[in-house]
């Protein structure tokens, strides 16, 4: 019972994962119909930039600044490139047909691979637990039931962005040119929509989500 109730909080845990990577998956799928590769490198972009300000900060500060710091940081490092890939490698592509934005984005996507790569070796790295402990649900057998403080946090920030940005898509001017754009990019530029600047933004915000999910 206990190691199952353990796994259980993991999955969940996992799934609030899937959950942040899915959102930007879909936002930039729903408004021009492609799959980003090179999503997930960005995250890693992301992961990479927390990681060195985390190291900076260490002994500077506190450890809620430090992640703080980290977190405003990376966010501006993955929309930065997110904006760029998308002015770069999708919109000179995007009235061809349609393999050429999906050779165009897996380029991308091994492009950033081995500039990390390149950049900082080919050796893992990981953030250090910065929240250790949790809290205990049960002991059975002397197996302990535990939800650790980072779990805790992955839940909290992923129902935070989920309410977010069910939010902007569904009650804001910006939501309303998403879903115009995605329905008929065409009729939505003949209505006034800014299409270029609408897909732009969802890149920014889809690829903001990064420190979110690192």
């Amino acid at each position: 019972m206990a190691y199952a109730l353990q796994q259980l909080v993991n999955g969940l845990t996992l799934g609030m994962i899937y959950g942040l990577i899915a959102i930007g998956y879909t936002m930039v799928y729903g408004i021009i119909g492609m799959i980003n590769f090179a999503h997930g490198d960005v995250f890693m972009i992301g992961a990479f930039a927390g990681i060195f300000v985390i190291t900076a900060l260490t002994g500077l500060t506190s450890v809620p600044l430090a992640l703080l710091a980290a977190f405003i940081f990376s966010a501006f490092i993955c929309a930065v490139y997110g904006f760029s890939i998308e002015r770069v490698a999708y919109r000179p592509l995007r009235g061809s047909f349609r393999l050429a934005p999906l050779i165009s984005a897996i380029g991308m996507s091994i492009l950033l691979e081995n500039y990390v790569q390149v950049s900082q070796g080919a050796l893992e790295r990981a953030i250090p637990n910065l929240l250790p402990g949790g809290i205990t649900l049960m002991k059975q057998n002397g197996f302990v039931v535990q939800l650790s403080w980072m779990q805790i946090a992955i839940v909290v920030v992923t129902l935070v962005v989920l309410t977010v940005f069910t939010y902007i898509v569904t009650k804001t001017p910006l939501g309303r040119a998403m879903r115009a754009v995605e329905q008929d990019a065409k009729m939505a530029a003949l209505l006034g929509i800014d299409t270029n600047r609408t897909i732009s933004v969802t890149f920014i915000i889809g690829s903001a989500l990064g420190p979110s999910r690192a």
